[in-house]
C-alpha cells in the first residue's frame, strides 16, 4: 500500500507554474509525491523545502541535494524558512488533511473503520489528543467543537450523553464512543455521521483551524512578485478560509476601501475551483472532497 495517494497532482503542481530555477515549499510532505512532481521540473539550481510534523513522514524523505525536509508544523512556515536563510520563495503548495498513511494505521485512530484507542494527533509528541478532548473537555466545549468543526445539529445532545456516560467510566476506544453516540448513527446515515465527528474531533486536537489561519497570513509576505499558492482542501472549513483569504486578505468581515470603493490585497485568484476528474475518483476515492484553488502574488 502506497503512504499516501497525491491528490490532483498534475493539476496542483501545474498551478504553481514551476520555474526550474526556483524556490518552492510543499508544506505537507507526506509520502512525497508533490514534491517528486516539482523536483521533477526543477534545475540543478532549483530548491524544494518540506514541512510535515508527523515523524512517519520522515521516512519518505527524498535523497536529492536540492531538497530539504523540516520536521515541523507548516505554521512555523516563516520561522524554518528564515532559519534556512530563505526570505522568498517563487509558489508554495498545501494538500490539507489526514494522509492515507495516517487514516490507514489504525493505532493512529483516524479512521472509523478501525477499532483504536482515541488519538487522532498528527504530532504524535503533542500532548493532547482525543482521548483528552471527549473524557476531559466540559459539556459546552464539547459541544462547541461538534458543532462548528462536525457542523452537527445533535451536537448539544450529543455532548450531553458523552459527559453523562464517562461519569461512569472513561471513553477509551474510538468502539466505546461509538456505542456511547449509537443513537445518533442511524444505519443508513451512520458512516457520514461518525465522519463528522472525527473530523471535529481531529481538528480540535490538532488546531487545524488556527494553524491554517496563521499559515495562510504569512504566505504574502514569503511569496516573491508572480509567486503562486497552489492549496488543496477537503471540507468546507478549510475551502471557505482560503478561498476568502484570497479574495479580500482576511477570515471575515470585508477589507477597508478608498474613496471610490476600490481595496487593495496582496493575492490575485488563478483560474477558477479544480476539482478531481471522475477517473481519479474512481482510482482514489479520497479524492472525492477535494477542492484546488491558486492564487499569484501581485
Amino acid at each position: 500500500m502506497e503512504y499516501h495517494n497525491p491528490v490532483l497532482l498534475k493539476e496542483s503542481v501545474d498551478g504553481l507554474n514551476v520555474k526550474p530555477d526556483g524556490v518552492y515549499v510543499d508544506v505537507t510532505f507526506g509520502g512525497g509525491g508533490h514534491s517528486k512532481e516539482i523536483l521533477s521540473r526543477l534545475n540543478e539550481n532549483g530548491k524544494l523545502f518540506a514541512f510535515d510534523q508527523d515523524a512517519d513522514a520522515l521516512e519518505n524523505a527524498l535523497s536529492d541535494s536540492r531538497f530539504t525536509l523540516i520536521h515541523e508544523n507548516f505554521r512555523y512556515i516563516k520561522r524554518f524558512l528564515r532559519f534556512h536563510g530563505v526570505k522568498k520563495v517563487d509558489g508554495i503548495l498545501a494538500d490539507f488533511g489526514v494522509s492515507s498513511h495516517q487514516f490507514d494505521v489504525a493505532e493512529r485512530g483516524f479512521s472509523t473503520r478501525f477499532e483504536a484507542d482515541l488519538d487522532m494527533r498528527m504530532n504524535q509528541k503533542n500532548k493532547l489528543s482525543a482521548y483528552h478532548v471527549i473524557n476531559d473537555y466540559d459539556e459546552l466545549q464539547l459541544k462547541n467543537v461538534l458543532a462548528q468543526y462536525g457542523e452537527l445539529r445533535a451536537a448539544p445532545a450529543m455532548a450531553k450523553l458523552i459527559v453523562e456516560y464517562r461519569e461512569t467510566e472513561s471513553i477509551v476506544t474510538s468502539e466505546q464512543l461509538k456505542n456511547v453516540l449509537a443513537k445518533f448513527l442511524p444505519p443508513r446515515h451512520a458512516n457520514k455521521v461518525l465522519a463528522q465527528i472525527y473530523q471535529a474531533i481531529r481538528i480540535e486536537v490538532n488546531q487545524e483551524i488556527e494553524v491554517l489561519k496563521e499559515f495562510l497570513q504569512q504566505t504574502p509576505e514569503l511569496l516573491d512578485d508572480g509567486g503562486r499558492l497552489s492549496f488543496i482542501s477537503y471540507h468546507s472549513l478549510e475551502d471557505r478560509l482560503v478561498k476568502r483569504f484570497i479574495r479580500n486578505g482576511l477570515f471575515e468581515g470585508e477589507p477597508e476601501r478608498d474613496m471610490y470603493g476600490n481595496f487593495e490585497v496582496p493575492l490575485k485568484k488563478v483560474n477558477g475551483l479544480i476539482v478531481p476528474s471522475k477517473e481519479e475518483i474512481k482510482l482514489n476515492n479520497r479524492a472525492r472532497s477535494a477542492k484546488l484553488r491558486l492564487a499569484e502574488k501581485k
